[in-house]
């Protein structure tokens, strides 16, 4: 910029000139929002103080430690509210150096701690849910339950199919009759195949084979051949209900999935029509295929939002443990509160999850309990870290643009300075 401007200044000349530039004078704010933000992710941190009625930085501090909060405050005395996460730091910070300060506890936290607690809950019974044996059946073939339409036998071939098979045939016999001929005029293993663009491997089986090798049908293993015996017992007892037959041998060290029995069977008796899927007790079992980040989601989110697969999918998710449909019915009644600014209902809410056997949700629950007042002005002010995220993602940027190499100092100032400018051209 100096070269363009046709100014002969160092680098440095700049840089020393820029820090020695005053701050512009900020009013105290009687609304704060704190928040911190990552110098070096995972070891180093900061704090940003926002101004929320105007929406302004007020300050950057160098770490986000109790006592350098509680210093600042105690220098900028006048803060009234103040908008913060549920770390225990800033709590203490503010009760520190401001203590007639109101503290809000941010509600997208308390929304985060709650969608935590709930999937800690989630995991556990999904998990157990899905190592759930198979329920146990008969072992008579003629279970007294409706059948349902006999399963269909396998595609036969196509005269599509069937006409492409010879063609590839064809052309199998003719690349043969090819190799015969180059072998007949002296033309040995290695250049037949770089004529033919075939591998050595094959031109030698063919000349060894001595006639032309037709293709055979591949007879490939599966997991179910040790079990043929037993299940040809089975159909020979009358037992043709698929879903049982699968859980029994399940129960015997089968893995397989169904759809592979099915096929292996219809293959293996293709001539049989009493092949039925005649509805199991598993078959009414609610289905989750939800992972459990997946599922708190759907715990969060206002019922009238979700999709009509996603009710499904809930209504599922609610069967297979009673305390699943407890939770659920726990964790709408907390995002009302939030929605509505319902606070006075807190106490009562706290004093219902207590109440319950719902361990995880009892952990969240005492964790409200020890910020109970600044919960319960998050439930009920407007004040939020809203503002301050939209802040600290701008500060990321200019911390991009200084590509990571400029001290603490210089990025204040440029954090400081930028926005006091920003504001000016849009006044």
């Amino acid at each position: 910029m100096a070269a363009t401007l046709a100014c002969q200044v160092s680098r440095d000349t700049l840089l020393r000139l820029l820090r020695r530039t005053p701050l512009p004078p900020t009013p105290v704010p009687q609304v704060l929002g704190i928040d911190d933000w990552a110098w070096r992710r995972g070891h180093t941190y900061g704090t940003i103080l926002i101004e929320l009625q105007r929406h302004q930085p007020v300050d950057l501090l160098p770490d986000r430690e109790a006592e350098i909060l509680a210093n600042w405050l105690r220098e900028h005395p006048g803060v009234q509210i103040a908008s913060r996460d549920r770390g225990g730091n800033y709590a203490e910070g503010l009760r520190e150096g401001a203590p007639g300060a109101i503290q809000v506890a941010d509600r997208f936290h308390l929304l985060k701690n709650l969608g935590d607690a709930v999937q800690k809950l989630l995991t556990r019974h999904l998990l157990a849910f899905r190592r759930k044996p198979a329920t146990k059946v008969s072992q008579e073939g003629n279970q007294k339950q409706k059948a349902g339409p006999p399963i269909k036998q396998p595609l036969k071939v196509t005269p599509e199919l069937a006409a492409i098979r010879v063609v590839r045939e064809e052309e199998r016999l003719a690349r043969y009759e090819q190799v015969i001929t180059l072998r007949e005029q002296g033309w040995s293993h290695q250049a037949i195949a770089d004529r033919l663009g075939m591998g050595s491997s094959t031109v030698q089986s063919w000349l060894a084979a001595g006639h032309f090798p037709k293709r055979k049908s591949r007879q490939q293993s599966s997991k179910l051949d040790r079990f043929l015996p037993y299940l040809q017992q089975r159909r020979a007892q009358g037992c043709f209900n698929m879903v049982q037959l699968h859980q029994e041998i399940r129960e015997r060290g089968y893995q397989g999935s169904y759809e592979a029995m099915r096929h292996i069977l219809l293959r293996v008796f293709p001539k049989e029509q009493k092949w039925q899927r005649i509805p199991s007790e598993k078959d009414v079992q609610p289905h989750v295929a939800l992972s459990p980040r997946e599922a708190m989601w759907l715990f969060l989110r206002r019922p009238e939002k979700l999709t009509a697969k996603e009710q499904h999918s809930l209504e599922h998710l609610c069967q297979i443990h009673e305390e699943v449909a407890l939770a659920y019915q726990l964790v709408q009644q907390f995002a009302e509160m939030l929605r509505t600014r319902s606070g006075g209902q807190l106490d009562a809410w706290l004093d219902a999850v207590l109440a319950t056997s719902l361990a995880d949700l009892h952990s969240f629950a005492k964790g409200i309990k020890s910020d109970i007042e600044a919960v319960e002005a998050g439930l009920i002010l407007p004040w939020s870290n809203g503002m301050v995220e939209g802040q600290v993602n701008r500060l990321k940027l200019i911390k991009r643009q200084m590509y990571g190499r400029a001290h603490f100092d210089l990025l204040r100032l440029r954090v400081l300075h930028h926005d006091v400018s920003s504001h000016t051209k849009c006044a």
